[in-house]
């Protein structure tokens, strides 16, 4: 762990990606201590107020203080991503190993339901299924859950294949070695290097589809902070003041960066064809 950090911390980009990344989730995990304010809480007197000492990203129209919703909402932000992430990265090893490895008729049952999928746009699933379901939590994460599974089933079931038609797996097989030893031992640590690349990369993404669906009132429900929220509020208001928006786009922006810088440190480290010091 510390010598990845150490090389990491050698590359320029990758260190500002890891900076980011830590104080977004620093902020969002101690939002409750660093916040100055009750994020849902109305101070109509203090509403559409600029940036201040007392409010340092200023007021939206209701008095309540942005910097406060801005850290509540990294909250709800992270919770969708490493949530969703997490369970899509372990439903997608699942189902790519048991493509990769099983008997030709469940791989293309497998597949089948991959091209299903992804056969949808994202956002347009995103807002039939919200439509139909009713705007919640519960029901972004399980989209992006749904959504994000076969992209990592795909890259799971690819790797599976190449390595099970090595010969030392192959003599494995022959020497009577379970499935599930072999899946464990030799499948799964090839298999986990490109899928951590690859879930920081969405990370970003999938954050973005929360605020979107937020921003169109369908996503987390009010009062609940969201950055998406902060955005439509900041949308209405754009001619009498431009700080709600500012105040959305700026934690969007830093994590974006932050993920994608350190998603490419972490590919340079893990692939040793990419290494940058090769």
């Amino acid at each position: 762990m510390m010598d990845a950090l150490h090389r990491i911390s050698r590359d320029p980009l990758g260190l500002l990606g890891l900076i980011l990344v830590v104080l977004i989730i620093a902020s969002a995990l101690l939002a409750g201590l660093i916040a100055p304010y009750d994020p849902i809480k109305l101070n109509i007197i203090d509403r559409l107020q600029g940036p201040s000492v007392d409010h340092l990203l200023g007021t939206d129209q209701l008095g309540r203080d942005l910097f406060s919703r801005v850290l509540y909402g990294g909250q709800v932000a992270l919770k969708v991503a490493f949530i969703s992430i997490a369970a899509a990265l372990g439903i997608g090893v699942f189902l790519g190993m048991l493509a990769g490895f099983g008997p030709k008729w469940l791989d293309n049952i497998i597949m089948l339901f991959f091209d299903t999928i992804r056969s949808f746009p994202t956002v347009m699933f995103a807002l039939a299924t919200v439509a139909l379901v009713g705007p919640s939590l519960g029901t972004v994460i399980a989209v992006i859950i749904v959504t994000s599974i076969p992209t990592y089933g795909r890259v799971v079931r690819t790797q599976t294949l190449t390595i099970k038609s090595n010969e030392f797996v192959m003599a494995e097989r022959a020497m009577g070695v379970s499935t599930t030893r072999i899946l464990r031992v030799h499948i799964l640590p090839n298999v986990i290097g490109p899928l951590i690349i690859l879930a920081s990369m969405d990370i970003p993404t999938v954050i973005a589809l929360e605020a979107g669906l937020s921003f169109l009132g369908m996503g987390v429900k009010p009062p609940t902070p969201s950055w998406g929220s902060i955005l439509n509020d900041g949308y209405t208001l754009i001619r009498n003041t431009p700080w709600p928006i500012i105040a959305g786009s700026i934690p969007l922006v830093l994590i974006t960066l932050g993920f994608t810088f350190l998603g490419e440190s972490l590919r340079d480290l893990i692939d040793p064809k990419l290494r940058k010091n090769v």
